[in-house]
């Protein structure tokens, strides 16, 4: 539906055959100009660029050609609403007045017909009742609209518009602005379908990636039990772990695993989905100390298309994608303050916004955290919010060291073997000599460092048979002995300084006779009530300073475990709690 404007918008001429000649002449002006911007604004869409700076582009060389006073390009969603909306000049600080100033009554129109609109003054139509209210006391002369339709095919993607004053001099014609205007928007048409095609190839690469991934970390994964996937171990502290792992995965409430690191906090967060009444649902993973706050908000609540650079495409988040699923929330003690607020908002109320909109989202997520640091320090450190931390320590579960289950060090180690076997084709097996040099190691960094530790004396073994001297601690060449040596200062909760040795050495052990009762301590058999609570150990250490050392040597020996040490001096551990206050021997923690 074009329209020219009337014959008062045009100079007047001296004569009919000067106007011919005239108009002819401004017609093959007006084809060659037109030509030219066709020409330019395809190289603009050609250039690789954001998408908002590319339409950008084009409404600044449009008005260059049309003497425009406003240019916009309205992209529209799947429902037919404005999604992006780009001006001259266009910035993220300007998206939002840029939506408000479109006239809705004439974009629908545009869309609902599928035709071009061209009104020769807003002021007397009713399309623009509501638009530029503010604006027409300010302006005296006539303001004129044209808007095209942008087409993927024939199905309206979006709209080209433009309006500007006529103010009595310039000459216009709308029939040819129109023709005009139809084709750029046919060019933007392309572009934006271009755009669309390459960013869903993109996000099904991506997605196929992530799947391959998958597929690859799950298939050297021990099977025995399908819900326990990955977890080995027969000693009555993981199957302890395992049990109430059993009772919290019936409910919803959140779950916090605490542990050193390489204790495999992820297998068990995926075992807490696989019991629960979740298990058919989703299980979303993300560590949180891997991505700065920028990239961490994006990841976890989405982001809108346009919300910044690169967002060329709507992004859903892990809480959404983990929606009636588990959502495991590894080195959750490493966010930032000012995210932890953002955090605690969508585990109180189960709602959020992506990144770039508006619109609230509601979520139904099982949150599983994951940490070994200690938020107990950093809440009274101020490093870490009391509320968020109240809110994710709701079922905690202790994870317990390789060193506190001596007993599943060689199941783990022929496991690791077996997995390094099938990648690599080969058939070596552990001597009894190699299990008893694993079995004496203290393993700081616990299961993971157990793996690299078996996997390095595998890949440099001499024989089939690994034995003793294959390892490197026997060569003094083992790096991470570094950690063992006492030295390393930490703030950790979860890990006990230690210098274990490779080989331990012989400890004479201390003798517990019935010696002379102190006289400090009473005679118990005269005075029952003054007897020693350390009379059963008084007597094994008179020896001063000579026991202290034993005693220290011993507890070195056994990686500050006091039970490890009571075996070696054949005490008790209550015997070796006594003597270690008795000698003032404070324990070595972080």
């Amino acid at each position: 539906m074009t329209q020219t404007l009337s014959p008062r918008y045009a100079a007047p001429a001296s004569s009919e055959t000067e106007l011919e000649g005239g108009q002819r002449n401004r017609y093959a002006d007006r084809a060659e100009i037109a030509l030219h911007g066709v020409y330019e604004i395809s190289k603009i869409l050609a250039a690789p660029a954001r998408i908002e700076t590319t339409l950008s582009n084009v409404l600044k060389l449009l008005s260059s050609f049309l003497e425009m006073r406003h240019g916009t390009i309205a992209l529209l969603d799947a429902a037919g609403e404005p999604e992006m909306n780009v001006g001259v000049g266009w910035n993220e600080d300007k998206a939002k007045s840029l939506f408000e100033s479109i006239p809705e009554r004439a974009i629908g129109q545009i869309v609902t017909t599928k035709m071009p609109v061209v009104v020769e003054n807003i002021a007397a139509s009713p399309l623009f009742a509501d638009w530029f209210k503010g604006e027409r006391g300010k302006i005296e002369s006539i303001v004129s609209f044209i808007g095209v339709p942008i087409k993927d095919r024939d199905h309206v993607i979006g709209t080209l518009t433009i309006d500007r004053i006529w103010d009595g001099g310039a000459e216009f014609r709308l029939d040819e602005d129109v023709r005009f205007l139809v084709m750029i928007a046919n060019l933007v048409g392309q572009t934006v379908r271009l755009y669309g095609v390459v960013a869903r190839d993109r996000e099904h690469l991506m997605a196929e990636q992530r799947r391959l991934a998958k597929e690859l970390s799950e298939t050297f994964t021990a099977a025995r039990d399908p819900k326990t996937r990955g977890i080995l171990g027969e000693s009555a502290a993981i199957r302890s772990v395992l049990d109430k792992i059993a009772i919290v995965a019936r409910s919803n409430s959140t779950v916090l695993l605490r542990g050193e690191s390489g204790t495999g906090k992820e297998l068990f967060a995926r075992a807490t989905h696989d019991l629960s009444s979740r298990k058919k649902g989703p299980f979303i993973k993300l560590n949180c100390a891997a991505l700065p706050e920028s990239v961490l908000e994006s990841e976890l609540f989405g982001h809108e298309k346009g919300a910044f650079t690169g967002a060329l495409a709507l992004r859903k988040g892990r809480f959404e994608l983990a929606d009636r699923g588990t959502l495991f929330l590894d080195e959750i003690g490493e966010i930032s303050s000012s995210f932890q607020a953002k955090l605690l908002r969508v585990l109180q109320e189960g709602e959020f916004e992506r990144v770039g909109g508006m619109r609230t989202l509601k979520v139904d997520v099982r949150l599983v955290a994951a940490t070994n640091k200690n938020l107990e320090a950093a809440v009274a450190a101020g490093e870490f919010r009391a509320d968020l931390y109240y809110r994710i320590n709701v079922v905690t579960i202790a994870l317990p060291a390789l060193r506190d289950r001596p007993e599943d060090i060689s199941l783990l180690a022929r496991e690791f073997l077996r997995r390094f076997n099938e990648e690599h084709a080969t058939d070596l097996s552990l001597a009894q000599s190699a299990r008893d040099v694993l079995e004496s190691c203290y393993f700081p960094g616990n299961v993971r460092e157990l793996e690299n530790c078996v996997r390095r004396t595998a890949t440099l073994a001499k024989d089939t048979k690994i034995v003793a001297n294959d390892f490197a601690c026997r060569h003094d060449e083992c790096l991470s002995s570094t950690l063992w040596k006492g030295a390393v200062a930490t703030t950790e909760s979860f890990n006990i300084i230690a210098k274990p040795l490779a080989r331990p050495p012989v400890v004479r052990p201390i003798v517990v006779e019935k010696p002379p009762i102190p006289a400090e301590c009473g005679d118990p058999d005269a005075n029952p009530a003054n007897s020693c609570p350390q009379a059963e150990v008084c007597g094994a250490l008179q020896d001063g300073q000579a026991e202290r050392e034993r005693l220290l040597n011993a507890m070195e020996t056994a990686g500050w475990v006091q039970a490890k040490a009571a075996r070696l001096l054949n005490l008790t551990p209550r015997q070796i709690g006594y003597a270690l206050r008795k000698h003032d021997i404070p324990i070595k923690r972080f």
